[in-house]
């Protein structure tokens, strides 16, 4: 099985966030037009840990839930024939935390 590895200039290239707001490192395209996993190294330096719970740091949910939607986007925007266009993320269904450690079981 062939995979694809954008790392972030190729992410910079394909999707148009920037930072403060590029949530993720590098996507690994795992199957065309169907799987990504998506990677953030996060440290302890996160300017959303000051005030997310200070003494238990955890990424905000609302900010995974965008990291996930920007794997998606690389997924949809490094496809040649999608480049120059724009992904938006309109709604979810159902989405489920189960854990502080914030393994997603359920988004669709």
């Amino acid at each position: 099985m062939s995979q694809t590895v954008l790392d972030f200039e190729a992410l910079k290239k394909a999707i148009p966030h920037r930072y403060p707001f590029l949530l993720i490192d590098r996507v690994t395209i795992t199957e065309a037009d169907k799987s990504a996993v998506g990677i953030k190294s996060v440290s302890g330096n996160e300017p959303f840990f000051q005030g997310h719970f200070p003494e238990k740091a955890i990424m905000p949910g609302v900010l995974i839930v965008e990291a996930m939607a920007q794997v998606a986007c690389a997924l949809f925007l490094s496809k040649p024939e999608n480049k120059n266009k724009l992904a938006f993320f309109m709604a979810w269904k159902r989405l489920n935390f189960v854990s502080p450690s914030f393994r997603v079981i359920g988004w669709s």
